[in-house]
């Protein structure tokens, strides 16, 4: 990352249409027009001991990142839901959400480019205008091939650090069926089980055996209710090599034995 100071910029409003306006400076924003039910993608640059970010917020939170002074120059982009429509976005935050990733250096390089123009008059207007569309564009395309990398909140967990746990997710959701164990996926991903069992929660918010479980136990569920194969052998499709160690753990996740919750649908 480029570890040079951060850039003085003065406040800067670029009205691109009336479904996206682009605010450039470090805050706070005053008398600029708010697009309809706008959401914010706030690119921040990062220092040498912080990570360059993306934040996506909702309507709800929105205007509390324009009246926020960080201290440093930021981009923020706020578009209206139709722009994001006219642009075939389907990523869409949440009215409440507000979601932080790593900024890939791709993306950083565009906002760095209308950040520090210097072209004046008509020549700046028209360059800046380019760049933010290029940049509403390309991070929505990130954001909808599901590449972007999320920041776990309060950590300081690196962006390699943060894919070799996206590759644990992964590794969950794609060989849930084989045998999978702590020590295996952490050597898979290239981490240590400390670092896999503390890092998975901060960015998943559970437990690696919790997002297994639920894995295996949500296509058992569905098995169940789905097909007439034997209780012990859903189990053991689903990971589970013998029938009391299924049982218990649908019942804690269910409520009620596999049998009872087969007999249940059937009824239904």
């Amino acid at each position: 990352m480029d570890q040079s100071p951060p850039v003085a910029v003065a406040r800067r409003c670029l009205v691109v249409s009336p479904e996206l306006t682009v605010l450039i400076g470090r805050g706070p924003f005053a008398d600029f027009p708010m697009p309809d039910a706008a959401v914010a993608a706030v690119f921040g640059f990062g220092t040498i001991d912080t990570p360059a970010t993306l934040t996506l917020a909702g309507i709800a939170h929105a205007q509390d990142l324009v009246g926020e002074d960080t201290g440093v120059t930021r981009i923020l982009l706020l578009i209206a839901a139709s722009g994001l429509a006219r642009i075939s976005a389907l990523t869409l935050p949440g009215a409440d959400d507000r979601l932080t990733y790593h900024l890939p250096s791709d993306l950083r390089a565009i906002a760095l480019a209308l950040r520090d123009c210097e072209r004046v008059s008509e020549a700046g207007d028209i360059y800046r205008t380019a760049k933010s569309i290029e940049l509403l564009c390309e991070t929505w395309s990130a954001l909808d091939k599901g590449v972007m990398v999320p920041v776990a909140g309060d950590s300081d967990m690196s962006r390699a650090d943060s894919l070799r746990l996206l590759t644990a997710r992964r590794l969950i959701d794609e060989q849930w069926r084989e045998k999978l164990s702590l020590h295996g996926i952490a050597a898979q991903c290239g981490l240590n089980r400390e670092k896999l069992t503390r890092g998975f929660r901060q960015m998943f918010a559970c437990s690696v055996a919790e997002a297994l479980a639920e894995r295996r136990l949500t296509q058992a569920s569905l098995m169940l209710a789905t097909t007439d194969l034997p209780v012990s052998s859903v189990g053991y499709e689903n990971g589970y090599l013998n029938n009391a160690s299924f049982a218990r753990a649908f019942g804690r996740r269910f409520g009620q034995s596999p049998s009872d919750y087969r007999a249940a649908r059937i009824a239904a």
